[in-house]
């Protein structure tokens, strides 16, 4: 479903990844839309659940922000297959009323109400600082793993996917109304360690 979306996955290539009899897959779900329904909500909701946990103890909104911006650019480039998923699906309505949508919005009230963030319409800043994110994704994927052999473009025109997780950081702190300076320090700080639970237990 990130290569081709939920449109172009017939049900009997879902059963053969799975390994599983194709009528199994009934078993658990009555159609395609709902594995979809249920696989976005199970990626997104647990990788936010993974921003919560690692901005928990932070009390600056801009730099939950970043962090989350961050982490979710890196995630997206040790898991390909994963910023697939989230540039299909990251505009999705799905997406942007549960899991990391709704904390986004959550994270650019703060902001505002905290006097940190310059923002006259909510739902278009998470727009923007979603939009932003979903592009250096784009840019970083076809930068890495560009799907026609030849010249570079990217390259060619100057494009750099070093620092890119911390430029997008820096540049959306500044959109939200940060300083130039205060944005890149904030930008360029260590990532807290995540600590994820003992499942084992």
């Amino acid at each position: 479903m990130a290569e081709k979306g939920m449109e172009g996955v017939a049900i009997n290539e879902i059963t053969e990844a799975a390994d599983v009899g194709f009528g199994s897959f009934y078993n658990h779900f009555e159609s395609k839309e709902a594995i979809h329904a249920a696989l976005t909500d199970w990626v997104f909701e647990h990788f936010a659940d993974t921003l919560d946990q690692l901005t928990r103890d932070l009390s600056d909104p801009a730099e939950v922000i970043s962090v989350s911006v961050r982490h979710t650019v890196l995630r997206a480039r040790s898991d390909p297959l994963w910023g697939q998923f989230l540039m299909r699906e990251g505009f999705s309505s799905r997406a942007l009323s549960r899991g990391l949508g709704r904390r986004l919005m959550r994270d650019v009230e703060k902001g505002i109400a905290a006097g940190r963030f310059v923002a006259e319409d909510p739902l278009l800043t998470v727009i923007s600082v979603g939009g932003t994110v979903l592009g250096a994704i784009t840019m970083q994927l076809e930068f890495e793993s560009p799907e026609e052999p030849g010249p570079d473009p990217f390259a060619e025109s100057g494009f750099s996917s070093d620092q890119l997780a911390e430029r997008a950081a820096a540049v959306l702190l500044k959109t939200l109304g940060l300083s130039r300076t205060e944005a890149v320090e904030i930008a360029y700080r260590p990532l807290p360690a995540l600590t994820l639970p003992d499942e084992s237990a």
